[in-house]
């Protein structure tokens, strides 16, 4: 006799709490599309009651919070529960990003879209090691190419970044007055890699990325 692969759904009666569970369970971004095709409702009702238990875990009541992002949405940990978990959990630390990488992840944040020529003119270095590798953690990715000779490919930074650093958009930046194409390498520059992690120094993310973000 063959399994029975779907389940037969029934009308859900409370629709945010289905909502919560799919995201909670999931345990990655959940597109709001799908969000909406399992609840029946319009992917803009589906964000906005997502929108709508964002609100509700807010307060100190809660160690999680979800973030709410332009396509998808996803459960978090509060940054200052990050020593918890990884002693509950046996989480290797490992090691925050290399300063290197903060300082490109931070030309990138601050200015995109940017080339790499932009980068090491910022840096004053050669930063081709810091890009592929913020590139194969998905932090930071290409945005399209800029319409000059060669045709150079322009950076940006990626949802996931927003995830691991608890912001929901690019203007949850924190506010600094550098102007980091007139930074001098290896002095203004850190301040503003440091900016990024003054109050995330831990990360903020899903259980399952705490520590595919640690440089190696």
């Amino acid at each position: 006799m063959a399994i029975e692969l779907e389940e037969n759904l029934q009308p859900i009666k409370d629709i945010e709490s289905c909502i919560e569970a799919v995201v909670f369970a999931a345990g990655y971004p959940v597109p709001y599309q799908k969000l909406a095709e399992v609840t029946g409702l319009g992917v803009r009702e589906v964000k906005r009651l997502a929108e709508r238990i964002a609100k509700k875990y807010q307060d100190d009541k809660h160690g999680i919070m979800l973030l709410c992002f332009k396509d998808t949405c996803q459960f978090c940990t509060k940054e200052q529960y990050g020593p918890y978990i990884r002693e509950a959990l046996g989480v290797r630390r490992g090691g925050n990003l290399s300063g290197s990488s903060m300082e490109v992840l931070a030309v990138v944040a601050y200015n995109q879209p940017v080339t790499r020529a932009f980068i090491d003119a910022v840096r004053g270095v050669d930063s081709n090691y810091a890009v592929n590798s913020l590139i194969d953690k998905e932090l930071i990715g290409s945005v399209g190419r800029l319409d000059a000779p060669g045709r150079p490919v322009l950076y940006g930074t990626t949802d996931k970044f927003l995830r691991v650093f608890g912001l929901t958009t690019l203007d949850d930046l924190p506010k600094t007055e550098i102007k980091l194409p007139d930074a001098k390498p290896g002095e203004q520059l850190s301040i503003a890699a440091e900016a990024i992690t003054a109050e995330n120094a831990d990360g903020v993310s899903a259980p399952a990325e705490v520590a595919q973000t640690n440089e190696q």
